[in-house]
């Protein structure tokens, strides 16, 4: 659409920018960007909400117990408020998958961990079941728990914590882990039928056999109540303020665009004349 005004608005001394702004065509444009922009604001403030909001998890909720059914669904990842709740599940262990995460910290103490994997309801869940201070002490252990395993299912209670996500074995032995990672354990477990949990559960009782191992319990604090900063709504709130000024900035751009064409007339330098006469 051409920004070209109309000869019978033109007159007889070019025109201001002001006054191409305070025409008709210019207010309504006007009009329509101050709609947009509105939208625009609205988003940001609706953004902001997000990214400022206090925890909706209200004080305290963590430390109930609730079924691990009603916190996390398999497969899925654990909402960054609830990394912490105590879970309960009932389950049973696989005798062959009860493996080793070394260069852990139990209470400033480096160690190991004993892990093992649940079978509850056809879903598996990684699960650190106790600390010891050396690699033997966690290899004797954990033939203990495999030893001692039955079909019979196991209530165990803990806390979930979310995948550390696995790395590259530090050592000569490429099956060392030293991270807590389902993703990781899942490529050491034997056969595995259904979904996996993507977080674990750090026991946090003796119902798994700890003590009698010789394991010591891993020590999972409740989490820190803090009020964090979304920073992507925040910026998603910042996308939408640069959105409101440029629907404004588009506006004067136009307008001013149609005065300079005017100016241009006025001028007799229209270019669009001038492009006509070159090409004949």
């Amino acid at each position: 659409m051409s920004s070209r005004a109309p000869l019978d608005e033109l007159e007889e001394f070019p025109p201001t920018l002001r006054e191409v702004m305070l025409r008709p065509r210019w207010i309504g444009l006007l009009v329509l960007c101050l709609i947009v922009a509105g939208v625009f604001a609205w988003l940001l403030q609706w953004q902001l909400a997000r990214a400022l909001a206090p925890d909706l998890i209200p004080e305290g909720a963590t430390e109930e117990v609730r079924p691990i059914t009603e916190i996390v669904e398999p497969a899925d990842y654990l909402d960054g408020q609830l990394v912490g709740q105590r879970v309960d599940v009932t389950g049973t262990w696989d005798p062959e998958d009860f493996l080793l995460v070394t260069q852990r910290l139990n209470d400033g103490t480096e160690g190991v961990w004993v892990t093992g994997r649940l079978e509850a309801e056809g879903v598996s869940l990684a699960a650190a079941i106790g600390w010891a201070p050396d690699v033997e002490s966690a290899e004797r252990a954990a033939a203990e728990l495999a030893d001692a395993a039955t079909d019979e299912p196991v209530e165990l209670r803990g806390r979930l914590v979310s995948d550390e996500g696995p790395i590259l074995a530090p050592g000569d032995d490429p099956y060392e882990m030293t991270r807590m990672s389902p993703a990781a354990l899942l490529g050491q477990w034997g056969e595995t039928d259904g979904s996996v949990y993507r977080p674990f559960v750090a026991l946090e009782d003796e119902t798994a056999g700890i003590t009698d191992a010789g394991l010591e319990m891993i020590v999972a604090d409740a989490p820190v109540e803090d009020e964090t900063v979304n920073w992507l709504n925040l910026f998603y709130a910042v996308e939408w303020a640069v959105f409101a000024g440029f629907s404004f900035y588009l506006w004067y751009r136009l307008a001013k665009d149609a005065w300079e064409r005017e100016l241009e007339i006025f001028a007799g330098l229209d270019p669009d004349a001038i492009d006509e006469d070159d090409e004949g």
